[in-house]
């Protein structure tokens, strides 16, 4: 095996989970609805996902994973002691929007889940492990869907506003590192979890996802500017659902299709990154016949209040092909692709691809030239414990070294400047797409199974004294 050198200094290494995937306690200490709470396992569930079946409350007959999920609002000492022994630098995690604001535009905040994440941040500090913010991670007060549309409505730049200013005077000082919007591309594909839309028949549902995208956009932009006026070390980062398309065949159309698919979900981080919204995106619009309302204010803060960093998750790359005829698809981060007869699969057919995140870092570098952060990347799977709660999960150690070998070739190699390296589900969580206990990530077992069965015990993974061992060499051993 080639010599690996050392990441940068400083590299954060660590794991990543979100509040509705992990939390739990979804009616404690004033919390309120939200949207991700209401999605069911089962076969609705991508209906919902998708605006396209409503449901705005808990309905018999299904079972509410996010409800309980694994517990972390009671677990978080514990949770984040084996984080430390594994010698996490990062914790990614997010913020329970209604937990902070019931109902989500109140003018005064829920006292009690402000010192929820005060406590967790302090615990993480105690580590000198740094949290990695997400401010809205799939996270919408059901009563802004239910009085104002989710984000179709201008007003919610004014809540999520409200937000940010409590967040970043609230914990200044503890929390270094924030992003806006998680996989704000999802908008796109699941935008009653993305932006909290239900679609009305009829309705022309390009025009509201690209007009909620654009109340997002602009208060991305605002939590940047005010983030930077609490406190100018404070960095704020962007969030793709990335994985770079590649044309079917050298069949010219085929290479244009994948620049087109590139585009559609680069769109946001254009804006985002550069500050303005791109040619090709107005064009779009116009084609569709969509009047996106922006004031000149808008476009204004956009420009002035680009990210800090670009942060995103990678799990596979992906395929185009201008030809309508081929239908083979494989399974992925909620949206489908072609299938790539060159590229194994996870059981839940995600194309394992570790040289696609090469190439995506590479093209996210040379379009942007901001720092990047890997936020996402593992193997989800099926995992069998022995009676000890121990699973010996060679397999996500496989996916998780090639994948890092990648990454130290794109830093040492290439150029590419990466701040940090954050696995998903650090500790078994409940899924986004599938809402699945069973469909594993993490380095730490719990006993729970898909209908909320099990003690919620913590226990070690082969792949945890693994991962302790590649961040205490900086990655440079991976055996």
């Amino acid at each position: 095996m080639t010599e690996l050198k050392p990441f940068p200094d400083g590299f954060l290494w660590g794991g990543a989970t979100a509040a509705n995937q992990c939390e739990g306690a979804y009616d404690e200490d004033g919390r309120g609805l939200a949207n991700v709470d209401v999605v069911p396992i089962g076969e609705d569930r991508f209906p919902i996902i998708a605006g396209k079946k409503k449901m705005f409350d808990f309905e018999d007959g299904y079972f509410y994973p996010a409800k309980e999920s694994i517990d972390f609002y009671h677990h978080y000492k514990e949770d984040i002691a084996l984080f430390a022994e594994m010698g996490f630098k990062s914790f990614r995690m997010s913020i329970g929007w209604s937990r902070i604001f019931p109902k989500g535009d109140e003018l005064v905040p829920n006292e009690a889940g402000l010192q929820f994440y005060e406590n967790v941040f302090k615990e993480c500090r105690k580590y000198g492990i740094e949290p990695l913010v997400t401010i809205t991670h799939f996270d919408c007060p059901m009563y802004l869907i239910e009085h104002y549309g989710g984000w179709r409505n201008r007003k919610m730049i004014e809540f999520y506003e409200r937000l940010c200013r409590v967040l970043f005077n609230r914990y200044k000082g503890l929390v270094k590192y924030w992003l806006t919007f998680n996989e704000i591309n999802m908008i796109l594909h699941a935008p009653f979890m993305g932006a909290g839309l239900y679609f009305e028949e009829g309705e022309n549902e390009d025009q509201v996802k690209y007009q909620s995208a654009h109340h997002e956009l602009v208060a991305s932009a605002l939590a940047t500017k005010i983030a930077h006026e609490v406190d100018p070390d404070i960095k704020i980062g962007c969030m793709l659902a990335a994985g770079q398309y590649y044309p079917n065949t050298p069949n010219p159309a085929d290479y244009w299709q994948a620049m087109q698919d590139d585009r559609e979900n680069y769109f946001f981080i254009d804006v985002q990154a550069r500050g303005e919204y791109p040619n090709y995106a107005k064009k779009k619009f116009e084609r569709l016949g969509l009047n996106i309302e922006m004031t000149q204010e808008d476009l204004d803060l956009l420009k002035a209040h680009t990210v800090d960093f670009i942060s995103f998750s990678y799990y596979s790359s992906r395929v185009s092909s201008a030809d309508p005829s081929l239908t083979d698809k494989t399974a992925g981060n909620i949206f489908a692709s072609l299938k790539n007869p060159y590229l194994e699969a996870s059981e839940w057919g995600w194309q394992i691809d570790p040289l696609g995140l090469r190439i995506t870092l590479n093209t996210i570098w040379d379009r942007y030239q901001k720092p990047l952060f890997i936020v996402e990347n593992g193997l989800g799977a099926v995992d069998t414990p022995d009676e000890n709660g121990y699973v010996t999960d060679d397999y996500r150690i496989d996916y998780l070294r090639e994948h890092i070998k990648t990454m130290n070739q794109a830093i040492n190699e290439d150029g590419v400047e990466l701040l940090g390296y954050t696995t998903w589900g650090c500790i078994d969580l409940v899924s986004a797409g599938t809402g699945e206990m069973k469909k594993r990530y993490g380095f730490i077992y719990v006993d729970r199974d898909n209908q909320g069965n099990g003690s919620l015990k913590r226990s070690k993974k082969k792949s945890f004294d693994w991962y302790k061992q590649v961040i205490a060499s900086n990655g440079t051993k991976l055996d």
